[in-house]
């Protein structure tokens, strides 16, 4: 199956190297979070903030989404004191950013000198499902997935 990346500009296929998950059953916003916040960064930082966040010892700023979001302890990051702690779509982010390490790995990059130049988050299908309510009726529900895609380059 061919993938299509939503990168337009022209990269070296030798010095870079690409990964991407499709219909992750996490939210869309918390996607779009995790993407503009590791653009640019380097990839063992980006992993790093990932498993702090997973174990709850840091907080993913929230710039976009962030209404009625509680203010954390600490330092404003990227502009902004709201935040949350997203522990399941950390881990979901962090298993793809060690997948696109591989890839790097497997094509002979130095680990140490990437950096993400392409993370890009989007709604994926949705399910729907019945929720069940009373003995005969029910609710239609529909469930959240979201496609995650991530290039990273050899300085």
């Amino acid at each position: 199956m061919v993938h299509n990346y939503n990168y337009q500009k022209p990269i070296d296929p030798k010095r870079s190297a690409r990964s991407q998950r499709v219909n992750l059953p996490i939210s869309s916003r918390y996607g779009i979070e995790f993407s503009n916040y590791f653009m640019g960064k380097k990839l063992d930082k980006a992993i790093l903030i990932a498993s702090n966040i997973m174990e709850m010892k840091d907080h993913l700023p929230l710039v976009r989404f962030r209404k009625k979001v509680a203010h954390r302890k600490g330092e404003a990051k990227r502009g902004t004191p709201a935040g949350r702690f997203p522990v399941k779509a950390a881990a979901e982010v962090k298993k793809l950013l060690e997948e696109v390490r591989a890839n790097a790995e497997n094509k002979n990059l130095d680990a140490e000198k990437l950096r993400i130049i392409h993370m890009f988050a989007t709604k994926g299908v949705q399910r729907s499902k019945m929720q069940p309510l009373g003995r005969i009726s029910g609710k239609n529900r529909k469930s959240k997935s979201t496609d995650i895609e991530v290039i990273v380059l050899e300085e």
